[in-house]
């Protein structure tokens, strides 16, 4: 993502005024975005969707991201913007990559993390198991 990008969640006067003509701090309001939806796609080949040479342009996941950066720009200031409608859209970028963390939802075209060498198994398709602990029942 470029600043440019954010033109479809902020008009660029209105990034203009938060950042004070600053560009260092939208590049790290967009950092911070993707670095916060990295947290969320582990098992996910990060390179194929965040990487210069990426090879999955998913239209969702580039809007979810925008919209975490809008929000971070926007706690800088809020001028002339609906602090609630971002903190809402913010809320529900977050739960949207909390639902595909959690494999509620399964983005199409997304390739998980390549086969890891040494144990022959993919790194991102984990199982999650548990157990219930032994109860020790005295009467």
């Amino acid at each position: 993502l470029t600043a440019a990008d954010l033109g479809t969640h902020l008009y660029d006067e209105v990034v203009t005024e938060i950042t004070r003509s600053q560009a260092p701090l939208v590049a790290k309001a967009i950092s911070a975005a993707i670095a916060e939806a990295k947290s969320y796609l582990g098992k996910y080949d990060l390179p194929a969707l965040f990487g210069d040479n990426a090879t999955v342009d998913d239209e969702a996941l580039k809007n979810k991201v925008k919209d975490i950066a809008c929000w971070h720009l926007l706690r800088l200031a809020n001028p002339n913007v609906s602090m609630e409608l971002f903190r809402t859209l913010y809320e529900d970028a977050i739960k949207w990559l909390e639902k595909i963390a959690q494999g509620k939802i399964d983005p199409d075209g997304w390739p998980y993390k390549p086969v890891d060498p040494q144990t022959g198994f993919p790194a991102g398709a984990s199982v999650y198991g548990s157990y219930n602990p032994k109860r020790n029942n005295h009467f």
